[in-house]
């Protein structure tokens, strides 16, 4: 497939999965470079940095739930006491998993930061967990 490239009016072959793969990798990217990791925090300010614009609340939403074998896994290992690993390892992935969520609903807004950011995990049902990752995007800029 021959496509004209408007910016060098040259022809070059390129696919349309190549074109829509290379747009998706520039999303991707872009939502990579927006917010670093060193600057979501739960304080309200941000050490080092001026907040130049207050963009609103942003948040990540996700409910899982254990399999029943999990759950028979759970109980047994209750019945040991000690570290329940199995509900750890649920908990940590749920917790990202809001965390991610709430990062990319910052980037969508234009954010370079978070600030203020929680967590809240609430019971829908039993065995069936909410946890929701919020906080205030912001941009900031170095001092």
């Amino acid at each position: 497939m021959q496509i004209t490239n408007n910016a060098t009016n040259k022809n070059s072959a390129v696919l349309p999965f190549q074109e829509n793969f290379v747009k998706m990798r520039l999303t991707l990217r872009k939502e990579i470079i927006m917010i670093e990791q060193q600057l979501i925090t739960t304080s309200t300010e941000l050490e080092g940095y001026r907040i130049i614009k207050h963009l609103g609340i942003v948040r990540g939403i996700t409910v899982r739930s254990r399999s029943l074998l999990g759950n028979i896994g759970g109980g047994i290992q209750s019945l040991f006491g000690g570290q329940l690993s199995i509900y750890v390892e649920l908990c940590e992935k749920t917790r990202e998993e809001a965390f991610q969520y709430m990062v990319q609903h910052a980037n969508e807004r234009g954010a370079n930061a978070i600030i203020n950011m929680r967590y809240d995990a609430n019971d829908v049902m039993s065995g069936i967990t909410e946890v929701l990752a919020y906080g205030s995007a912001v941009v900031v800029e170095k001092i």
